[in-house]
């Protein structure tokens, strides 16, 4: 286990281990607010990793950045996909090379159908899914094929956002708190279906409040703490380590 005491957030993850993203010492700002501050991990291709921390750790502001949204602002740093330069792209060309983000509020069109929110994220390549494989996913969406997005349940619009999400060509899907508002058994339901992803190669990130279901899900962990990184070891070891999960988790 590699704790505080065990790990150096500075040491260069993308050249001493192989990984498919590697993020390596970023430090990045809104205005004067430093918010991430020298975080380091590796995540493996196919591999689910949990993003885990108390509320104002850092954690949406990771995502942010390795989505190349552009807020809060790298200054510092590198962030690598598959031997491709993150930290010099813009968001758009980051999405081009295959990564996507789910936002926490989902970012449903209002007045589009479910497919036609499906079909927009196709207009410009490159594809991924076909709306059809998509649908085979989540049935549910089939069903409500011509149902206006916004007037879909909590749990239907998550899967519309990452089914969305699908159907870019994504090589990487940044999920932040996927499963915040949800009732359990709609929980498990975008759990299996986050499995079912993997099994498919793409790698995962999941920021998640609910850090039991996320670590039952995830291959690996990474804990922030005040835009530090605190742990960086199995699901397992924080599921197992009380201590662990109360000081840094609140469970």
């Amino acid at each position: 286990m590699n704790t505080q005491t065990g790990f150096d957030p500075n040491a260069n993850h993308a050249s001493t281990a192989p990984a498919y993203l590697s993020v390596w010492d970023i430090e990045a700002y809104y205005g004067e607010s430093y918010i991430v501050q020298g975080v380091s991990f590796n995540v493996h291709e196919g591999e689910i990793l949990a993003l885990l921390g108390r509320n104002g750790a850092g954690k949406t502001s990771t995502l942010r950045t390795i989505a190349r949204l552009g807020d809060p602002e790298l200054k510092h740093g590198e962030i690598w996909l598959d031997h491709k330069p993150l930290h010099e792209m813009k968001s758009y060309e980051a999405a081009t090379n295959g990564i996507s983000l789910v936002p926490e509020d989902r970012r449903i069109i209002p007045g589009l159908t479910v497919e036609e929110n499906l079909k927009l994220a196709q207009i410009a390549p490159p594809h991924g899914w076909s709306i059809d494989r998509v649908y085979d996913l989540f049935p549910r969406l089939g069903e409500r094929r011509k149902q206006e997005g916004v007037t879909l349940s909590g749990g239907e619009q998550q899967m519309l956002a990452i089914a969305r999400a699908l159907c870019r060509d994504i090589k990487v899907l940044l999920l932040d708190e996927p499963y915040e508002g949800l009732a359990p058994v709609i929980v498990q339901e975008i759990a299996k279906t986050l499995n079912i992803i993997r099994e498919q190669g793409i790698t995962t990130i999941i920021v998640e409040q609910n850090a039991v279901a996320a670590l039952k899900l995830a291959d690996r962990a990474v804990i922030l703490d005040t835009g530090s990184v605190v742990f960086d070891g199995s699901a397992k070891e924080v599921l197992e380590n009380e201590q662990l999960r109360a000081q840094y988790l609140a469970i």
